[in-house]
């Protein structure tokens, strides 16, 4: 009679693996880390990075969701599910704490899968920290310090991007560009920290006035810009009363009364950045022109 020889069994439900052989166990978890760590290699986005290890944990244990919280906030893997009981691991490089890693699932984490896990918390840690440090990087060269909101070179890529989708696809938008009326005498008068708390609160009102397929911008002083995922002149006039309400509504802004100037247009497929934004700069113009604290079309 032909031998059978089963390797491993696992208990329903738990995720748990009961090794026929110890050695052959241990070659199999050698060689699946071994992969795991070179897959890891492979990406330095936090997002990949924990895709790429949930494939592999997941041979372990028979989790819904996995997140990883840290001080860049949180991300998790895109099929997460996070109803169910969460099990938090802090992951550490020596004495530099990383975040913890989360895993959503409604059995409970034996002990022997708990050693196994974090065995692979090891492989993953370095990996991890990489994709941070490039996240971190990468804000710094898209994100405005003072606000958080995207900056000038942001804008650039992101203009540069929309057209190029106007053009192929005919997917248009709006470009809009403001500023803030009165704000030197801000800065002038009552010192730059007060200026400054000017302009972290003007990029709250422009970030609550928006959709979430919009974009905010600072492209330094008290200049901003939004990218508008509608190319109708009603969604501009109604995207621009709703900043000028929240703007006279501010009791920090009414305070040093300060009120913004807006300029608006609607992108074409024969556009270029330069053509685009000085149509939005000439109704940023015409409402300085026309007394400030309105908005124009151009």
């Amino acid at each position: 009679m032909e031998n059978v020889h089963i390797l491993t069994q696992r208990v329903s439900g738990r995720g748990d693996f009961l090794p026929f052989s110890a050695e052959q166990t241990h070659t199999n978890e050698t060689a699946a880390t071994h992969d795991l760590i070179t897959e890891l290699q492979t990406s330095l986005v936090i997002e990949d990075v924990l895709a790429i290890y949930a494939k592999f944990a997941k041979q372990l244990l028979n989790f819904s969701g996995l997140q990883f919280q840290s001080t860049l906030g949180t991300a998790q893997t895109s099929d997460s599910n996070t109803n169910a009981s969460p099990y938090s691991y802090d992951l550490a490089i020596g004495r530099e704490h990383l975040g913890q890693l989360i895993y959503f699932s409604q059995y409970p984490i034996s002990k022997a899968i708990e050693n196994k896990l974090r065995a692979l918390h090891s492989a993953l840690a370095y990996p991890l920290r990489n994709a941070m440090m490039y996240s971190r990087v990468l804000k710094l060269a898209t994100k405005d310090a003072l606000t958080g909101l995207n900056n000038r070179s942001q804008f650039n890529d992101i203009l540069s991007q929309k057209l190029e989708n106007c053009r192929r696809y005919q997917r248009p938008f709006s470009l809009m560009l403001l500023d803030l009326d009165n704000f030197k005498q801000v800065n002038d008068n009552y010192g730059h920290k007060v200026g400054d708390d000017v302009l972290k609160e003007f990029s709250q009102v422009l970030c609550s006035s928006i959709r979430g397929t919009d974009s905010v911008f600072r492209f330094g002083g008290d200049e901003f810009s939004l990218i508008i995922e509608d190319p109708e002149f009603t969604t501009n006039k109604v995207v621009a009363e709703r900043i000028m309400h929240l703007v006279r509504n501010s009791s920090l802004m009414a305070k040093y009364k300060v009120t913004t100037s807006i300029g608006f247009t609607l992108a074409n497929s024969q556009d270029c950045e330069t053509e685009i934004f000085a149509r939005a700069d000439k109704g940023l113009y015409k409402a300085k022109a026309s007394g400030r604290n309105c908005a124009k079309a151009y």
